[in-house]
């Protein structure tokens, strides 16, 4: 059954309700409704949620906001898979022992009855969804929220359009037998469309049909699809971009069926302000990377200095969804907005500087047993970097790597360097180079809102303090992905100057080592040196006599 009711069924259902819904008919026929006649939170009490993706980062961040700046929502139905050695219950269970969920804990100690969890599988035909859930869903649902996709860059095409597409097809079908459903909003990435440097709230022609590629690929074997792929992926970088970019085309085919919203975040980072700043629980995207220059493993990345790193703070995007939620809801537009939720345009902060704050965080918060001080730098030159992974990477490596082989120990560091080096690699394309999102659509919703929900879904990045956002952005890595204490901060620099004092020690003999080989067998040698060491001398003797004078 559609979720959407006929002209005939909105007149009578109207006519019912009198005078009241007489203005109701107005504001349908308009396609808008006044934003005053509820504030977000108070749009969602009651409500029944679905949400995909739920335990995934962002999931679990929406599934936190709703509960806590919604506290009279209905239900919250979670999409949730089983996996090998770990039922639904359990990871459900686990989802709501985390620290993310400690504020909702303390205002309502029973907020996991409000979860429901729903067993599936994205990649089983209809979702692998029970026909007692398909009933209960669709007799219920308000609101969905699709969060559940691969971000996996290197993710194979056949099962990254199985993830992103097909199971997008399959949510929207179920979605269109919901009888009471109000919205849908579909999370995308700003860079479905890479491929352009001027990006519109708009959704583009797909590059290729959606359902004709599903039907070839049925019959292929995953070596020739694998051989294919970088054809029909042509100018985008990966899988994932050019499968979302199909997917936003699957969910436009259902725009006149279902109210629809499209969020496209950009690279989605640790928390800005809400549940608490900082908050991470992975290593996906710039965490894995600050962390690996944190413990001194990363010293060199190919990137601009001055491209426009695009982070947006994970809150922003929650609340941009939530919010948009509402207006797709009560404002009914009648084709799918889009909304570009990103940062490059409205606050920009560089490459260079991330570099800048993000070495500074950590030595003065550094990470514990750190292979050596955070030092990285960013360079876009393909042969300086080259250089600086020979030097800086693979022949420390290569040297700690014999020591545990000499004491015994498996070697690892070479193979965590081409993890890091494979990870950095993906990372190039969205590093080197700027992009220009259009917000308008970002921008009107903003001016919807009342002052009270301007401050309960804050999704303002002008406010954003970019130095402030990346020092607590370091040390949520610290403290939520690694799991270290704060306590432990003196003994972690402690053991920043005792590596420090191992790399003076290791120059010195290297230096001492060159003498022993190279210029104490040369006379010409000796003498440049001594020159050397001559000015040296008389450099000092001038300062210290020019000083003598000043004084």
């Amino acid at each position: 059954m559609s979720m959407e009711l006929s002209d005939s069924q909105d007149l009578d259902r109207l006519e019912e309700q009198g005078e009241e819904g007489t203005t109701r008919l107005t504001d349908i026929c308009s396609g808008t409704e006044s934003s005053s006649m509820a504030s977000v939170a108070e749009y969602y009490a009651g409500k029944s949620v679905l949400i995909t993706g739920a335990t995934g980062f962002m999931g679990k961040v929406l599934v936190e906001k709703l509960l806590r700046s919604c506290p009279e929502v209905k239900a919250l139905y979670i999409l949730v898979r089983p996996k090998a050695g770990q039922s639904m219950q359990q990871r459900v269970s686990d989802m709501m022992k985390c620290k993310l969920f400690d504020r909702v804990r303390e205002d309502n100690p029973d907020f996991h009855q409000k979860i429901i969890a729903i067993s599936s599988e994205l990649t089983q035909p209809g979702l692998a969804i029970s026909p007692e859930d398909v009933e209960t869903l669709t007799g219920c649902i308000n609101i969905v929220f699709h969060c559940a996709a691969t971000i996996r860059f290197d993710e194979p095409l056949k099962h990254a359009l199985q993830l992103n597409v097909i199971a997008t097809q399959q949510l929207l079908s179920l979605a269109q037998q919901m009888n009471h459903l109000e919205a849908f909003i579909h999370i995308s990435t700003a860079y479905a469309n890479c491929n352009r440097k001027h990006i519109d709230e708009v959704i583009y022609p797909p590059p290729v049909e959606p359902k004709k590629l599903i039907e070839s690929l049925e019959w292929m074997d995953d070596g020739i699809v694998r051989d294919i792929t970088p054809r029909l992926i042509g100018d985008r970088p990966n899988t994932y971009t050019y499968t979302k970019a199909l997917a936003e085309c699957v969910v436009q085919q259902e725009q006149h069926k279902i109210n629809i919203g499209i969020i496209r975040p950009s690279i989605v980072g640790a928390s800005w302000q809400e549940p608490f700043p900082g908050w991470i629980d992975n290593f996906n995207g710039p965490s894995g990377v600050f962390i690996a220059a944190g413990k001194g493993i990363l010293r060199t990345m190919r990137a601009s200095n001055d491209a426009v790193a695009d982070l947006i703070p994970v809150d922003v995007v929650i609340n941009l969804t939530l919010t948009a939620g509402w207006y797709t809801a009560v404002h009914r537009p009648k084709t799918a907005l889009v909304y570009n939720c990103t940062t490059g345009g409205i606050n920009p902060f560089h490459w260079g500087e991330i570099e800048h704050h993000v070495m500074s965080s950590f030595k003065r918060n550094p990470l514990e047993q750190a292979f050596r001080r955070p030092n990285a730098n960013i360079t876009s030159n393909y042969l300086i970097n080259q250089y600086w992974i020979l030097v800086s990477h693979k022949f420390p490596a290569f040297i700690y790597d014999l020591f545990l082989r000499l004491s015994g120990q498996k070697p690892q560091m070479m193979r965590i360097f081409n993890r890091l080096h494979k990870a950095i690699g993906l990372l190039e394309y969205f590093s080197s180079q700027d992009w220009d999102w259009n917000s308008e659509n970002m921008n009107m919703l903003l001016s919807q809102l009342t002052p009270e929900d301007r401050k309960t879904f804050n999704f303002d990045v002008r406010q954003l303090n970019w130095p402030e956002y990346i020092e607590n952005y370091c040390i949520g890595t610290k403290k939520y992905v690694l799991n270290e204490d704060m306590s432990d901060i003196p003994a972690a620099r402690q053991h920043l100057r005792k590596l420090r004092n191992i790399r003076y020690t290791f120059n010195t003999l290297l230096v001492i080592f060159i003498w022993r080989v190279f210029i104490a067998r040369s006379q010409m040698a000796r003498n440049i040196w001594y020159f050397v060491v001559s000015l040296c001398f008389k450099f000092l003797s001038y300062f210290r006599a020019s000083s003598t004078l000043t004084n």
